[in-house]
């Protein structure tokens, strides 16, 4: 073989094997490409998740805030019901008792007293604590608890006729239910009972 084929032959092998080179560069060049896309996709997908998460633990800690200022009204303004409900018995007791009647000061008393309810009534109003009507209303098992069942002939059963104690709402959240007596219908015994009272 003469030094020329000797040399065409390198020539032809350094051109494949350039050749070969830059089909490896390019081949190389792709799998950067496909792998800096993915590493692209998957740091997106990643952001987005992130961002998600955010959002939800901001909702959560605002729910959080919300329910801890709620729950802390809630039972300070539960506790605070005894001292309407203490104003009112003592209103009553001072009213009934016989040697307190004769006091000449009774009246400024009271008006005190009634001064301080009102008080205490309007600062309950403004910080959305409801007094639930319950007399004469249809009894709500939400609302009310039944205490007792009374025989009324004037009232439909299951309507409220006998307020025990004043129950109270905080915004939409039952703060308190009221206590009830609730109308039933006379029992047949009872009926004949009275029949035969008024024959006598």
């Amino acid at each position: 073989m003469s030094d020329n084929d000797k040399k065409k032959q390198n020539d032809t092998k350094n051109v494949s094997n350039e050749t070969d080179k830059s089909g490896d560069v390019l081949k190389k060049q792709e799998k950067k490409d496909l792998s800096i896309s993915d590493k692209l996709k998957d740091t997106e997908d990643k952001l987005l998740r992130s961002l998600a998460e955010i959002e939800n633990q901001r909702r959560r800690f605002e729910k959080e805030i919300k329910d801890a200022f709620e729950f802390g009204s809630f039972n300070f303004a539960k506790e605070s019901l005894a001292i309407l409900d203490n104003l009112q018995r003592a209103k009553e007791a001072i009213k009934n008792d016989d040697v307190l009647k004769s006091n000449r000061d009774l009246d400024k008393f009271l008006e005190n007293i009634n001064i301080i309810e009102k008080d205490l009534i309007s600062i309950f109003q403004r910080n959305n604590i409801i007094k639930i009507e319950a007399k004469g209303k249809k009894f709500d098992p939400n609302l009310h608890q039944a205490m007792t069942e009374i025989e009324d002939a004037n009232s439909e059963p299951g309507i409220v006729v006998q307020e025990i104690q004043t129950g109270y709402m905080l915004g939409e959240r039952l703060l308190r239910p009221a206590l009830v007596g609730v109308a039933k219908k006379k029992n047949s015994k009872n009926e004949e009972k009275d029949e035969k009272k008024d024959e006598k």
